[in-house]
Order: structure tokens, then C-alpha cells, then sequence
């Protein structure tokens, strides 16, 4: 099992815009459908080890923040053609089977990932309501096999800081996860 780190772009960046079908409804979910709210980006996959082990965490996370004004938003980059189990259709399998209240976007082109400079899933990006960056980093300290528990810790404390008009936490630990599965010769430069 790899680990990739997150790339840990500048605090204060722009999120990208972008405009994505989510497969469970059809239709196309825009960053601007969210104007003046703060939002949590977050790459994720199906099939991913780190992933599966934060996923119900994660969903949990998206519910109760999502009900103090959050809005996540949740992508997938990954090549389904060499990775069937991120198929769209897996998607929408995933969506009701964890009980996601977040729209789940498929990022086939995987021009998304690029601009946000995702490396890994999970990777997470927390924006304020103008849309510039106030957190990127890890979910929590858990990764599969290393026995801590999955608490959300270091995101919750972001999301709250964030909603309670907070300064960004100083301390920002990249996310660490599956490579994004470039589909051949789209791997971004370096």
C-alpha cells in the first residue's frame, strides 16, 4: 500500500472552479452552487484502503457539519477504466450503500484533481465562505493497520474554527492516502 502525502498548497488560495456530473442524480454540481459558503473539497475513491477506513467517519463528519452550514463536496479522479470499482456506477452503489448526504462527483477528465493539485484520496481542502483555502491536511492521525482510533479530530477542529470565525489552525498535517490513479500520460508534472 503506497502512501502519497497531500501536496499542502498555499493557505489563502482560490478554490478552482469546476462543474461535475454527480452519477447518483445526474446532474451537474458547480463550486459557485455553493457561493458564499464555506465548503469542504474532499478527493476520495471507492476502492481506496484510507479511504474505506475514514468512510463512515467522513460520512458522519458531512452530516453533522453540513447542519451547522458546511457544505462537502466529494470527487472522483480516479482512471476507471484500469480501476472499475471507481466506476460511476460504483459511485452511485457507495453514495447509498454509506449513506452519503454530500454530492459525489465524477472528475473523468481528471482536470479537477489537477487544479486543486490533489495527490492522494483522501485529500481534503477546506475553504471559508469566499472560497480561499483555510485548511488542508489529513482527517486525522488514523491510518489502516496503525491502531488509532478514526476520530475526525484534526477536521472537526478546522471545520469549527472555521464556522466560529477563527484564525486557521497554525499546525496542518498533510493527508496521506492512495495516489490519484492518473489515467497514462495525464500524470501531472512536477
Amino acid at each position: 500500500m503506497a502512501r502519497t502525502p497531500s501536496v499542502m498548497i498555499d493557505l489563502g488560495t482560490k478554490a478552482p472552479e469546476f462543474s461535475l456530473l454527480e452519477p447518483l442524480t445526474g446532474k451537474i454540481v458547480s463550486l459557485s452552487d455553493f457561493k458564499s459558503q464555506p465548503v469542504l473539497v474532499a478527493f476520495i475513491c471507492n476502492h481506496c484502503p484510507y479511504v474505506v477506513h475514514i468512510r463512515d467517519a467522513f460520512s458522519q463528519f458531512a452530516k453533522d457539519f453540513s447542519d451547522k452550514g458546511l457544505a462537502v463536496i466529494a470527487i472522483n479522479s480516479n482512471d476507471v477504466e484500469n480501476y472499475p470499482d471507481d466506476s460511476p456506477e460504483k459511485m452511485i452503489e457507495s453514495v447509498k450503500e454509506h449513506g452519503f448526504t454530500f454530492p459525489y462527483l465524477y472528475d473523468e477528465s481528471q482536470s479537477v484533481a489537477k487544479s486543486y493539485q490533489a495527490a492522494c484520496t483522501p485529500d481534503f481542502y477546506l475553504f471559508d465562505a469566499n472560497h480561499e483555502l483555510y485548511y488542508r491536511g489529513q482527517f486525522d492521525s488514523s491510518r489502516p493497520r496503525n491502531n488509532e482510533p478514526v476520530t475526525g479530530k484534526d477536521m472537526i477542529a478546522a471545520a469549527t474554527a472555521l464556522l466560529n470565525g477563527e484564525p486557521a489552525p497554525t499546525e496542518q498535517l498533510a493527508s496521506l492516502g492512495c495516489n490519484i490513479k492518473w489515467k497514462q500520460g495525464n500524470e501531472p508534472q512536477n
